[in-house]
């Protein structure tokens, strides 16, 4: 009997050092996982104030874990002018939100929005150890109800960069279409 536990406890500590490291690639990719959306009310100096909430999930890699930025490295600027010279990139950001607009004759326009030239996702790996990981990321985008906005459909091109600046895959095709008001 001993000798069966003996070697039980042998194979499960030796299938336990058997852990399979992904292999993804130091630029990191990105995959469409979904898009949803909400309508939040608040009372701003006693007026009620609607804005439509959307969410796009993205699924990520990246090879050595090198994503995101905090919140002391969002306040520096020579932080976030570093990646507005990344050339390709351009932006004070770690990700890029190229808005999709349908047009009254079902053409799409495509621009990023007044908000959306300076978006930064927190650090996905806090403890800054160098390594492959994968997971989730949520992107949220208010749109509000402004007294001239208009309820169209929009989609979205989404791309993020590495703190090495590697510039991710852009999401293609863009995300679903969703109704929200805008400011025409």
């Amino acid at each position: 009997m001993k000798l069966k536990v003996s070697l039980f406890l042998l194979f499960a500590v030796s299938m336990a050092g058997c852990v399979d490291i992904p292999d993804f690639d130091e630029t990191p990719r990105i995959y469409y996982n979904g898009i949803d959306q909400y309508t939040e009310t608040d009372t701003v100096s006693g007026k009620l104030q609607r804005t439509e909430m959307v969410t796009i999930t993205v699924d990520f890699e990246d090879g050595d874990g090198d994503l995101g930025a905090s919140s002391e490295d969002v306040q520096k600027t020579d932080f976030t002018s570093a990646y507005k010279n990344v050339p390709g990139w351009g932006m004070p950001a770690n990700y890029e939100l190229v808005t999709m607009i349908q047009n009254r004759d079902s053409t799409w326009s495509e621009t990023v929005m007044e908000g959306d030239s300076f978006k930064f996702f927190p650090l996905l790996k806090p403890d800054g150890k160098a390594g492959p990981i994968k997971g989730k990321l949520d992107l949220k985008i208010p749109f509000r109800y402004l007294d001239n906005a208009v309820l169209t459909k929009v989609k979205f091109k989404v791309r993020i960069i590495d703190r090495a600046f590697h510039i991710s895959n852009q999401l293609d095709p863009p995300t679903d279409e969703v109704t929200v008001p805008v400011y025409r």
